[in-house]
């Protein structure tokens, strides 16, 4: 029998995993673009940077709510 505390924290790690998977395709995206023209890699250049620094905290999350 799953309690309401473990039914809740298996939906927030289910949020995560998909927020994760979302950061990565939006990851990849940008990187296509950048790819295609020298404009846009000068400007998403921070934003690759920041959703990649985003998606190492997601990832040390996951792990620890896993754990937990």
């Amino acid at each position: 029998m799953v309690t309401p505390s473990e039914k809740n924290h298996n939906k927030h790690l289910d949020l995560l995993q998909e927020y994760k998977l979302h950061l990565v395709k939006y990851i990849e995206e940008l990187q296509k673009l950048d790819k295609n023209s020298e404009f846009a890699k000068k400007w998403n250049e921070t934003t690759i940077k920041e959703r990649k620094q985003e998606l190492q905290v997601i990832d040390k999350i996951i792990k620890n709510l896993i754990r937990f």
